[in-house]
């Protein structure tokens, strides 16, 4: 009886214990209620094998562990006909499921709450330029979707009218989700693509004073981190940006010391040089994807100098790939670098985005090469990933990576999305 007795009270005490922890978790976290329960109530929003996809016939976890015989038998599926057509979802679909934004939602397994207190005091403004593919930008938006973010979306003027009414259909169901309020015709290489994310810059900057970084992206991204590991990756910027910025290479100076125009949908030389940049400015190299700081979009809209580049840029070829790098360079942009070369940063030390190219691509182990090669294709010198280079990928430090492609392998970004979900519920322990 006696022993009964002690085993009854360690028992009230290990209770007594757990309850005090449970109260300095609630009191930790106020507005999200960490109950013991609360990761049991929620594990519904995992993406689960019994969710019915195509893909989920391979085995994602041996895919991410690099093993070889998964990911065979995953290009095997990405080139059989039958299962290509299985897993695309016609634009249809989202204009009918739409509908009924909040069955819409809980179907998708949408984050509707911030999942950390963290996250809901940092929140994120992304631009999204985008075309056509609404699927791949789809499973963009839910894999960043976040309710304390805010969200711009670039269509352009020339997408398909299924397109165009999908895409309208997803973004009305989310208040801090919305379309850009001066859409252009995109044409590649040219002015209209930076004019697309001017006009969604201008748009997040009038729509909200609370978020703390921009990231711009287009439809065929994907994140490589969850959103509470991009929010402590910017918190660890301190206040400064990432972005590549490094000096121009002699075989692209052409881009900019002769003048282009669009012509029939298609930029071409307009025959005359043009003149030094304003102020003397050194043109750097850089590509069209940054993450930079509220500051520094401020100083883009409202800074005279930056101003002055940008009108001098509207006839150069491929401006998003020095305009951005460039204004980093600028003294007084707030988390800029000095223009020294000493601090240059190359796509490969920047955090923005993960790109193979195919001239940098080389075996494994070889001293020559930037990266391992591409298991998947490539579009323009640019890897499509395939499931295989997932592994690599999660290894590094970017926050996202292009390009993805659901007609090419939709297994890479399933395997992928599945793992950040269930990677962002765990971080609620």
């Amino acid at each position: 009886m006696k022993r009964l007795k002690q085993r009854c009270l360690l028992l009230l005490k290990l209770t007594a214990v757990l309850a005090s922890l449970w109260m300095i978790s609630m009191l930790s976290h106020p507005k999200i209620g960490w109950h013991p329960t609360y990761i049991l109530r929620y594990s519904w929003l995992e993406y689960e094998d019994a969710d019915g996809s195509p893909e989920s016939v391979c085995d994602c976890s041996a895919i991410l562990q690099g093993d070889m015989e998964a990911v065979e038998q995953a290009k095997l599926l990405t080139i059989t006909k039958d299962f290509k057509k299985s897993v695309q979802i016609p634009d249809e679909y989202y204009i009918h499921a739409t509908k009924d934004c909040g069955n819409f939602k809980s179907s998708r397994k949408y984050l509707t709450f911030p999942l950390s207190q963290e996250e809901e005091e940092f929140p994120l403004a992304y631009s999204m330029v985008v075309h056509h593919k609404v699927q791949n930008f789809e499973r963009l938006l839910r894999a960043i979707y976040a309710p304390q973010n805010i969200y711009c979306v670039h269509m352009d003027n020339k997408s398909e009218p299924s397109v165009v009414s999908a895409i309208r259909g997803i973004t009305s169901c989310f208040p801090n989700v919305f379309m850009v309020s001066q859409a252009v015709n995109v044409v590649y290489a040219a002015w209209p693509r930076v004019q697309a994310d001017l006009n969604c810059m201008t748009d997040l900057y009038n729509a909200s004073t609370r978020w703390k970084y921009f990231i711009n992206l287009c439809g065929q991204d994907f994140p490589l981190k969850t959103n509470l590991e991009i929010v402590q990756a910017l918190r660890s910027l301190k206040g400064s940006n990432s972005l590549e910025s490094e000096k121009m290479p002699p075989e692209k100076k052409w881009r900019v010391s002769n003048a282009h125009q669009i012509v029939d949908g298609q930029i071409q030389a307009a025959g005359r040089a043009k003149m030094p940049p304003p102020f003397n400015l050194p043109i750097v190299s850089g590509n069209a994807y940054i993450v930079v700081n509220r500051g520094y979009i401020r100083s883009v809209l409202e800074d005279n100098r930056i101003q002055a580049l940008i009108e001098w840029a509207k006839d150069t070829y491929s401006p998003d790939e020095f305009l951005w790098a460039t204004i980093q360079r600028m003294p007084g942009v707030p988390g800029s670098l000095w223009p020294n070369p000493k601090y240059d940063m190359t796509d490969i030390n920047a955090i923005a985005r993960l790109v193979k190219w195919q001239w940098h691509e080389g075996p494994l182990g070889s001293m020559q090469a930037v990266y391992p090669e591409c298991h998947g294709t490539h579009v323009r010198a640019i890897c499509v990933y395939g499931a295989g280079d997932l592994q690599w990928m999660l290894n590094q430090h970017h926050l996202f990576a292009n390009k993805f492609d659901t007609d090419i392998d939709p297994i890479a970004i399933y395997c992928l999305e599945k793992y950040l979900r269930q990677k962002a519920l765990a971080e609620l322990h």
